[in-house]
This record gives C-alpha cells, structure tokens and sequence, in this order.
C-alpha cells in the first residue's frame, strides 16, 4: 500500500505542475492581449464624416476651428456678448467628439461670456491620425497655441480628458487661468488597476495619463466634480487627485449621479464655478 502512495506522488505532483504552467500561460496570454489591444479599451472614437460633422455644426451653432497652418483641430463658438471674459478650451471624454460636446457651450454661455473651443482628438469624427497619449497631448498643444494670448485662458475637462486638462495646466502653468475637471482621476493607471484587478495594470497600460504629477505644477484654482454612483472613474480617484492637490481648489460631490449624468450641469453651476475661478486667480 505504501508502494501505491509513493508511485502515485509524483504523478500528482505532475499534474499540480501542469496545471499551475498553464494557468501562468493563460495569464501571460491575457496581460499580452490587454497590452496589445489596449487601446481599443480606452478610446472610443465615433467616426464621421467631414460632411456629417459639418450637418451636425451648423444644427448645434458652432463652426470649424481651424489651426494656423489650416488644419481642422476642433469646433468654436463664440460668446454672443462681446467682448468676452476670456476664452474656454474643453477636452471631451474618449467616446465623445467636438460636436457633440456643443452643449457645454451653450449652457456655459448662459452664464458668462466666453469663447469656447473644443479640441477634436486625432482619429475622431473626422479628424486624422489615431488616439493615443502622446497624440491626444500634441493636439492640445497645438490647440492651445491657436487661442489669444490676452484674454484669459480656462480648461475643461471630462473623464478622459482630464488628464488631458491637467497635462496642459502643469505644462503651461502661467497660461492657464482656471480648471474644472468632471469625473477625474489621478492616474489612470489606478482606474484601470480598479477594472481588472488581476492583471498588473501599472506594468501594461502605455497610456498612463498621471493627472497627480501634472497637477503639482500647477497653482491656479481647480475645481473638480465626482459622482458618488461613478462606475466608470469612482469617486475614489477623484478625491485623490483633489486630496494632492496644494492650490487653490473647490470640490462639488453629487452623490446621487453616475458618470454621464455629473457632466449635466445647469448654467447656475457654470456661475458658481467662474465665481470661484474669479475669487482665487493669481
């Protein structure tokens, strides 16, 4: 009986050694997939076409934006009272695009008169190139060269575009007026670590967006918006990136909202924050 033990020990061993080597290779295949195709988790662009987007403009009221060399880098609407207090460049989320972002002007300027711009990120509605950090942060660039430089510049951002928001504030730190950021995180490597919880999201994800380091070079006021029934960026990372934050800030808690609702905002809203903006700029 004991010889039955012995023999049978090692075949056992056997098999807890095959199974632990496919699981790591199971586990190796999908942290190789997710690098991969991790882009296509993140972004989401919406494609038109340079007609549709055109249709669309004319029945929201705003027009092209066009860049100094006479590319299309977004949409414009400016304010009906002139001249305006400043000028608003807005960073959409990464299923959005420039038109159908036209709401936030038209509540916006219910409340104050500014101009507002909105980026169109490379590889959305018909805007050439492909989605990434590096060609999102160039494209905000390029937008933020294209405004005045004496009036007043103030950011927007939601979810996504936060990062996108933040990168340009720590950037240029002394063009940048004010920010208010809907949904954010501060990085977004910790919201995707908080999606797939076991693979090593830190070591995978080549679009990191790190909001918090960007922020620290920043000291004009921010004001922040989190949802309480947030699914897709929890509360959680918000209050990080406000929590790290040293400058002048203020946050608006909506328990009760989810991701898409926090972003519907009434023109009192839009008042309270330009009050705030106004109070605390350098």
């Amino acid at each position: 009986m004991s010889q039955v033990r012995q023999s049978s020990r090692p075949a056992f061993r056997g098999r807890v050694r095959w199974i632990f080597l496919v699981c790591i290779a199971l586990y190796a295949v999908a942290g190789i997939g997710c690098a991969s195709f991790q882009r296509k988790l993140i972004y989401y662009p919406p494609v038109l076409t340079s007609e549709q987007v055109d249709k669309l403009a004319r029945a929201a009221n705003v027009e092209r934006w066009m860049s100094a060399s006479g590319e299309r880098i977004g949409l414009k609407r400016f304010s009906p009272r002139q001249p305006a207090e400043g000028q608003l460049l807005m960073l959409y989320g990464n299923s959005g695009c420039a038109v159908a972002c036209a709401h936030y002007a038209d509540v916006i300027q219910q409340a104050v008169s500014l101009d507002v711009f909105i980026v169109e990120y490379p590889g959305y509605a018909d805007r050439r190139g492909s989605p990434s950090q590096s060609s999102l942060f160039r494209a905000a660039d390029e937008a933020l060269r294209s405004l005045a430089t004496n009036r007043p510049i103030f950011l927007l951002g939601e979810s996504l575009g936060t990062g996108v928001a933040v990168y340009l504030a720590g950037s240029y730190p002394d063009n940048i007026a004010g920010v208010v950021l809907l949904a954010p995180y501060n990085r977004l490597t910790d919201v995707a670590q908080h999606h797939v919880l076991l693979l090593p999201a830190g070591l995978l994800l080549v679009d990191r967006f790190p909001s918090q380091d960007y922020l620290r070079n920043y000291r004009g006021p921010v004001a922040m918006l989190v949802a309480g029934k947030d699914r897709v960026v929890p509360e959680k990372f918000g209050r990080r990136l406000y929590a790290s934050y040293d400058g002048p800030k203020h946050l608006w808690e909506f328990p009760s909202r989810d991701h898409e609702s926090v972003m519907i905002q009434p023109p009192e809203f839009w008042t309270q924050v330009v009050d705030f903006w106004r109070t605390n700029r350098r």
